[in-house]
């Protein structure tokens, strides 16, 4: 095309306020207030034996936890039993999701095994002794009664419940331990308390390095495995586990066959000077020839550095600066210079600390510079579990959690390993939300497939779709060709989700460069996943689909498309209406329209079935002049998002569980005649630790929309024209370089 059509910015000019009253019927129990209170009675029994044989010692200021497990038709933000738990003086410290078969369903339905969650509460052990005693004189029309026809069983954790993982015999081991506690009570009050109780075992202890996210303890504890059910048997932990160790950097191909090959290295600095760009990885030497476009850093406390770990540090880098380099070519100018972190040290599997350790460098970082993308090839070998969220997620998310930063996360190398275990699945902390988890694809070209070694979702829901995206990572067949780490700069042949998650940060720094910050990191995270090359692999493959090939595939469209961007707030508990625009004279024809929407949100490591905070419930409009009844205030809604295709799933979804996803796209496809100033309606739900919330904290959230007619040749220019004192091309302010051939 002789003119370039750009990105179309602006499209929040078009939004506006609406009021969408929400439907729904009464609530139909599936107990009576009579048959619950007879149900449940003995199991407050049960509780209150199970808690008068614990220890005191095991009960901080007489305390103890318990399980309500909620009746998965109670298990909306809306049924919180907060009447409950005020009347005995219990406080709700965290959940995990279950899947449960309950005794009984409303409206005479057969009773199936459903998702639902385990609500864990606080209290005194004399509030649960009340609580037995006196439910027999509650009545079924108070506030608190109501709530009790919520629960479906009641419930004391056991101490084997909360050891996670094979536990041996060994004399001395490192554990993680996690706590129900945040970080103003657990400094005060809680390691008082479990250190007393672990003297009292007589388990010796030294509370080393620990992290705080939510309301839970992330704690590292030498004590022999033989104690692990002792140690847990303290009423305030959630759980304890052997500590995972790091995950090796090895890449996952190498191949010999391919020739060492000398390499000329574009002679420009970085394209963008302004953008800040971080690595954590391995280490580069210091006259390395990539310094002239990344600055090593070392962090503290770090021993020698080793060979092996240079040349993963170099190869991810080199994969952020040049993607895969091609032979015989001079690779493209950088789009942006970057920061590399040493976080490694010369103990590769030997230091039984190293993964805290290493969190902890990687956190310092994070909170004393910003950055606006970073990449992380690292992090503990352990697949994601999906009732409970690891530190390293937690962490991660919280300083994700603004938006304000773009990082991709390498999903691992263990696609491979055994499925029925859950070992292939996508590894710690490529689950976090709030970031890109990459896969690997075999071939940057057509016929492209996911990698084998390349790890599988789904992820955790909220969280479902992981990975979100794969790019190249290198096959046997096609390696992934990096500098290597010697001084004279050599070809080196790899392969690994290591170098296809830098490569597709790679992507974000060059939409960053070429357009500067006229769009938002948040929107730049849209438009990878909405660009994003479709494919018939199974979703918990491959995510949204394979990376842009290019950035021209992002940013341009036909004559015959627009695509635009929406970058706006939203307030909780309001709705906001999102156009599409259109011309004037409607479509022609087949109408292809793509909606991406993407936002950051805070989290609930404590509740992992309710970890994102934002929840959007999205309804799409396609028709103005399409009513059920004359009446109708707005236009009928058209399922446009709903449920994707997950592919091997374990997880049973809660029916509102698409609505706590922070990132959703979707294709569909319509007559032209069936779409008349259609909209998208975007209401932003508010929760905090699983109830309802209103807060008071606007929403940033990025759409973006592409809309092609093929019989509508001039449909770019016509709403350019239409909405020219609304709608903007989003313009380069400098052009993306090329490679050269040599």
């Amino acid at each position: 095309m002789d003119r370039k059509n750009f990105l179309i910015g602006k499209g929040e000019n078009l939004t506006s306020d609406v009021i969408v009253r929400p439907g729904g019927q009464p609530k139909s129990p599936p107990y009576s207030f009579a048959e619950a209170k007879k149900r449940l009675t003995p199991q407050i029994s049960g509780v209150v034996v199970d808690m008068d044989d614990l220890p005191d010692s095991a009960c901080p200021d007489d305390n103890a936890v318990a399980t309500l497990t909620i009746n998965p038709e109670y298990i909306a933000k809306s049924f919180y039993p907060a009447n409950l738990l005020r009347k005995i003086g219990l406080e709700a410290i965290g959940s995990r999701p279950r899947r449960i078969t309950p005794d009984k369903r409303s409206r005479e339905r057969e009773p199936v095994e459903q998702y639902t969650t385990d609500l864990f509460v606080i209290g005194k052990r004399d509030s649960f002794r009340k609580w037995q005693e006196n439910l027999d004189e509650w009545t079924s029309n108070s506030p608190e009664s109501q709530d009790l026809v919520s629960i479906e069983s009641i419930s004391t954790p056991m101490a084997s419940e909360k050891v996670k993982g094979v536990i041996g015999d060994a004399e001395k081991a490192v554990f993680e331990v996690v706590l129900h506690t945040d970080q103003l009570l657990g400094e005060t009050q809680i390691l008082d308390s479990f250190g007393s109780y672990l003297e009292q075992i007589g388990v010796e202890f030294e509370f080393r390095k620990r992290f705080y996210a939510g309301g839970l303890c992330f704690l590292e504890l030498v004590a022999p495995e033989s104690r692990a059910g002792d140690i847990a048997e303290f009423t305030i932990v959630r759980a304890i586990r052997k500590m995972p160790p790091l995950r090796m950097l090895r890449p996952a191909i190498r191949s010999s066959d391919v020739p060492s090959q000398s390499i000329t290295l574009p002679d420009l600095g970085p394209l963008d000077t302004n953008t800040r760009v971080a690595i954590f990885d391995g280490g580069i030497p210091d006259n390395h020839p990539i310094t002239q476009w990344a600055t090593p850093f070392d962090t503290t406390g770090l021993g020698n550095k080793t060979a092996e770990f240079l040349e993963h540090g170099v190869g991810v880098t080199s994969a952020f600066l040049f993607g895969s380099i091609e032979p015989l070519q001079i690779p493209a100018q950088p789009f942006a210079g970057v920061d590399h972190y040493r976080v490694l040290d010369d103990e590769p599997g030997g230091n039984p600390f190293e993964l805290y350790e290493v969190l902890e460098r990687i956190q310092s970082i994070l909170k004393s510079k910003p950055y606006d993308f970073f990449n992380l090839s690292l992090g503990p070998q352990l697949p994601i579990e999906d009732d409970d969220v690891h530190a390293w997620t937690a962490v991660l998310d919280e300083h994700l959690s603004d938006g304000s930063t773009l990082a991709t996360i390498a999903v691992g190398n263990d696609g491979e390993s055994d499925e029925q275990l859950g070992l292939n699945r996508v590894q710690v902390p490529s689950d976090c939300v709030n970031a890109v988890a990459v896969g690997a694809c075999d071939t940057p070209g057509d016929d492209w497939q996911r990698a084998p070694y390349s790890s599988v979702g789904p992820g955790r829901s909220p969280g479902l779709i992981k990975p979100d995206i794969v790019e190249f990572g290198g096959s046997v067949q096609r390696p992934f060709l990096t500098v290597d780490a010697s001084e004279d700069a050599k070809l080196l042949p790899t392969g690994g989700t290591s170098f296809s998650a830098p490569a597709c940060l790679r992507m974000g720094a060059g939409i960053r460069a070429h357009f500067g910050d006229s769009i938002s990191t948040l929107a730049i995270r849209a438009l990878l996943i909405h660009s994003a090359e479709s494919s018939e692999l199974p979703r918990h493959e491959i995510g949204w689909g394979r990376l842009a090939r290019n950035i021209d595939e992002i940013v341009l469209s036909g004559d015959d498309t627009i695509r635009v961007i929406y970058q706006g707030t939203i307030d909780a508990s309001k709705c906001v209406r999102a156009p599409i625009p259109l011309p004037d004279s409607g479509l022609e024809g087949k109408v292809s329209v793509s909606a991406t929407i993407c936002y950051a949100t805070k989290t609930d490591p404590h509740h992992p079935g309710n970890y994102t905070r934002a929840g959007l419930g999205i309804s799409f409009r396609p028709k103005d002049t399409a009513r059920k009844k004359p009446e109708q205030l707005h236009a009928n809604t058209k399922s446009f998002f709903g449920k994707q295709r997950v592919g091997q799933t374990k997880i049973e979804l809660r029916n509102d569980a698409w609505k706590w996803e922070n990132c959703l796209h979707q294709s569909k496809n319509f007559l032209g005649k069936s779409l008349s100033n259609p909209v998208f309606d975007i209401h932003y739900n508010s929760r905090l630790e699983s109830h309802g919330h209103n807060s008071s904290t606007p929403l940033n959230y990025a759409l973006i929309i592409t809309v092609r007619a093929k019989k509508v040749p001039t449909l770019y220019n016509d709403v350019i024209v239409k909405y020219r004192n609304q709608l903007e091309q989003i313009r380069p302010i400098v052009d993306i370089p090329i490679p050269l051939t040599t």
